[in-house]
């Protein structure tokens, strides 16, 4: 199975989250390609992917393997290696990118300080180049710098065959849903014309229902009584609409924010933030 890709494998220096943005001409891309454990390490598998090399991989870099050792591990064990292409960093930010002497041309990758981009079947070096130096260069937040420079990668080439699907994996100590894993972004657009473009759109989305926000401020008496509104036509809430948020208002806003899965920025009492208020206008008609 030819998994002809490009992708960015990264460490974050400010946080230490560890991420992989990929994108291919490829079905469904995103189950392939990306593995990522908090603490440990992150790697993309391609060209002949060989899935295993991604748990194989994150075990040797948690039993304190170099990306080097890991290399030779999968030297000893994969005897079509030179086949294969694959990128690694580690949570320290050590990184590496291997491109067997049997890929398909054109392939190759570089690799510095926190970051791995490889690809193969491209247009030429430049897609890896671009992918690299904008990821250097933008100041945005890890998950959209890796998107970032994913869209740089197809902009200089990308997969010369076209394009079909991308995926974006991020891992955080306690960042996952309900802060029980490391897992926080784990988006795909499997079958699309613009898979990029569709992975912005999602993450965009993915920011909206589980970013926890950092400020909420309290509700108006003219929000609250709209919001009272809002419930007692969807029929989860039974009193008139004062304005007074009471324990039976609390209740049932709980009940809405779960029906529209914003409970990750919204755990009730009479403070909301802007982003999660401005959606239920939105969707509720604030008048």
């Amino acid at each position: 199975m030819v998994v002809a890709t490009f992708s960015l494998v990264a460490r974050d220096p400010e946080t230490g989250d560890l991420g992989v943005a990929v994108a291919s001409k490829f079905l469904a891309v995103g189950a392939v390609v990306p593995f990522a454990q908090a603490g440990v390490g992150a790697l993309a598998t391609q060209s002949y992917a060989n899935p295993r090399f991604g748990p194989q991989g994150l075990a040797l870099l948690a039993q304190g393997a170099s990306p080097q050792g890991v290399l030779e591990a999968f030297r000893r064990t994969d005897p079509h290696l030179e086949k294969r292409q694959f990128g690694l960093v580690s949570a320290r930010g050590e990184s590496l990118t291997f491109t067997g002497s049997e890929c398909h041309p054109w392939a190759g990758g570089v690799a510095g300080e926190g970051f791995a981009a490889q690809g193969n079947l491209l247009a030429g070096p430049q897609v890896v180049e671009a992918m690299a130096e904008t990821f250097l260069r933008e100041q945005a937040p890890f998950p959209e710098r890796l998107l970032l420079a994913l869209k740089a990668g197809e902009e200089a080439g990308g997969d010369k065959r076209g394009r079909q699907s991308a995926a974006l994996l991020v891992v955080g100590e306690g960042k996952g849903y309900g802060g029980l894993w490391d897992r926080y972004i784990d988006l795909r657009a499997d079958d699309h014309p613009e898979p990029i473009g569709e992975l912005f759109r999602l993450l965009g989305l993915h920011r909206l229902l589980f970013q926890r926000p950092k400020e909420r401020r309290p509700l108006t008496p003219e929000e609250v009584r709209w919001l009272q509104g809002v419930l007692r036509a969807q029929g989860l809430y039974a009193g008139e609409p004062t304005g007074v948020f009471d324990p039976a208002t609390e209740a049932a806003l709980l009940a809405l924010v779960g029906m529209e899965n914003l409970e990750e920025r919204y755990g009730g009492g009479p403070e909301m933030d802007e982003a999660t208020l401005a959606y239920l206008k939105g969707r509720y008609g604030w008048s």
